[in-house]
């Protein structure tokens, strides 16, 4: 576990702010279906009703289709929120290889026991205790592997509550010393996924603009609703990530859709970006391997969206 969770370590890379960026994308409080298509750009939707948070805070991003860019989402989200000051910790959710922990690369300490996701299931340590600082200042990640499928077969008493609980349990203990908790969940709707969205403030969808991700929305949509019935009532969703974004009349029509389906939420598209997905390979984040790219600037864009620094 990091001693000092968002400190500065000369170990560590720091996470610097933006420069030459792209043209930020125009903030806009409803679409206007009426504008040529020629002469239509890609906009973010603020609906009047979404305000910014505060930390702390946890999202869960969530979406059963994989593709859809929740690793790289988690990723630059959180990597855009420590560069702007934010003390961040990234869950990993995901029990595939190629996921967060292969991308961040957890620094775990010599001769001590390695703790993962799975541990805080199985009631083996705390989550600050499987709380590990990357290689960059001030996001630290919770990893996970191949093991956490335990999870889902063996389902421990309590497991859809746990990572609520494992929140509950570092408030009561004095407070989280992150500002910003990001759970990256698993291309599925399964426990693990489920005990995201039960710990989470806000789901956070991202959603690649592509005709199979619309089909597969209305199972996510019923499955957040689910969870608000059933344990997690104050869940609400920030913001739907339009990833993978490129100009045509199918983007247009699916913005239109999830704004619909998500009137409380922010509607941001991350434009394509050939170089951004280089990142994972390099093991940085894209602000760092590509901070000219226009996924770099978009995302860094809906993290200063999505929080505000009122009460850091």
């Amino acid at each position: 576990m990091s001693t000092s969770p968002g400190g500065a370590d000369p170990a560590r890379t720091a996470l610097p702010p933006l420069s030459g960026l792209p043209e930020r994308l125009e903030v806009v409080p409803a679409w206007d279906a009426d504008t040529p298509y020629r002469e239509w750009r890609p906009q973010v939707l603020i609906p009047p009703a979404f305000r910014p948070a505060a930390p702390p805070r946890v999202y869960a991003l969530v979406n059963q289709k994989g593709g859809a860019g929740k690793t790289t989402s988690t990723v630059e989200l959180g990597a855009a929120l420590a560069a702007a000051g934010y003390r961040v910790r990234l869950i990993d959710g995901d029990h595939q290889e190629a996921a967060l922990s292969a991308w961040l690369l957890p620094q775990y300490p010599e001769d001590s026991p390695r703790h993962s996701l799975r541990s805080v299931f199985f009631d083996e340590c705390t989550l600050l205790e499987a709380t590990y600082p990357t290689l960059f200042e001030g996001l630290d990640v919770v990893p996970s592997g191949r093991d956490l499928q335990r999870v889902e077969y063996e389902r421990p008493i309590g497991a859809e509550g746990a990572l609520a609980a494992a929140l509950a349990d570092e408030a009561d203990a004095g407070g989280s010393p992150y500002d910003v908790t990001l759970i990256d969940a698993a291309p599925s709707l399964g426990l693990v996924t489920v005990a995201g969205l039960t710990a989470a403030d806000q789901v956070l969808v991202p959603v690649k603009v592509g005709g199979l991700d619309l089909k597969g929305m209305s199972s996510l949509h019923r499955t957040i609703r689910s969870v608000q019935r059933k344990t997690n009532p104050k869940l609400s969703v920030g913001a739907v990530l339009l990833t993978s974004w490129d100009k045509s009349s199918f983007a247009r029509e699916l913005a239109a859709r999830v704004a619909e389906d998500y009137p409380e939420a922010a509607v941001i598209p991350i434009r394509r970006s050939i170089r951004a997905a280089e990142a994972p390979v390099a093991e940085e984040p894209i602000r760092v391997y590509a901070p000219d790219s226009t996924a770099a600037a978009d995302y860094d864009q809906a993290a200063s969206l999505l929080m505000t620094r009122e009460a850091m």
